[in-house]
């Protein structure tokens, strides 16, 4: 099933990569970044209050920590903000030519923080794993585009993307320890490439699709069951907020485009789309 109808506009913004959009449940707001932007933003729907963290380095994604503050995915390894602005590195490894991307909070409150050369170099990029007292573990390497990652509602599938290669791949995973990688759903050519995703509360698995201008759902069998067409060519990423999380924010990015259109590098929102869950806080 194809639909557009619906689709509205939640903070109006000219982000160059929006991406990664999270909801605080304890905040009450949702965060999302401008990764060569290099600002966080954060968005409280019942208020309209926004505010803007510009971080030194690009920000690949930010994430909500336990006891408030941010960690956040960077251009050289995942680092922290407490509630009152303080900055410390928890893993830095600079690497010539790399950047920090997409990221996620596991189940047991860990970082899976993915990475990518900038010129997309094949295999320029991983996917570590970095636990709250810094200690990190690579969990894949060869990875070209590490984008979206998410997990089951029972917290036994991880669902990962590595754009290039169009598939949206599950894993069996235990703590830090993943196997059975197989294929859920690979997209077709001329329907863009598979971005960031989120796991809904039946378990299905919502994919943003870059150049692809629209999300789809796809069942935990690999069965596309939903497409949702948007007003923007390069949506990014997606994820449920609101105090009930049905609503489905959209980040979307201007990178690249010739006469982008004035949504493009917006926020949008899907309101009463499905049902999410609580995700994880770092920690």
């Amino acid at each position: 099933m194809s639909a557009r109808t619906g689709v509205e506009v939640a903070v109006r913004e000219r982000a160059t990569l929006g991406e990664g959009p999270t909801w605080d449940p304890a905040a009450g707001r949702l965060v999302w970044v401008d990764i060569l932007g290099s600002r966080v933003h954060t968005y409280e729907p019942g208020s309209g209050r926004r505010t803007v963290l510009a971080t030194e380095q690009h920000v690949g994604a930010a994430k909500p920590r336990t006891d408030g503050g941010l960690v956040v995915n960077l251009r050289d390894g995942v680092a922290s903000y407490a509630p009152d602005g303080t900055f410390s590195w928890l893993h830095r490894e600079p690497v010539p030519g790399r950047r920090g991307n997409d990221a996620a909070v596991a189940p047991d409150g860990a970082l899976w923080a993915g990475s990518m050369a900038y010129d997309e170099t094949p295999g320029g990029g991983n996917l570590l794993r970095v636990a709250p007292d810094g200690t990190t573990t690579e969990i894949l390497d060869d990875v070209t585009v590490s984008n979206g990652t998410g997990w089951s509602p029972d917290g036994t599938l991880m669902y990962y993307v590595d754009t290039p290669t169009r598939r949206i791949d599950v894993f069996d995973v235990e703590g830090e320890r993943v196997g059975g990688r197989r294929e859920l759903a690979t997209v077709e050519e001329g329907a863009g490439f598979p971005d960031g995703l989120t796991v809904d509360a039946e378990g299905c698995v919502w994919v943003a699709l870059w150049d692809g201008g629209a999300l789809r759902r796809y069942t935990p069998s690999g069965t596309l069951d939903r497409t949702v067409l948007l007003p923007v060519r390069r949506p990014t990423a997606c994820a449920f907020g609101g105090p009930g999380l049905t609503d489905l924010y959209i980040s979307t990015a201007h990178v690249g485009l010739n006469a982008p259109t004035p949504l493009e590098g917006s926020l949008l929102v899907l309101p009463e789309s499905g049902q999410g869950f609580t995700q994880p806080a770092f920690g």
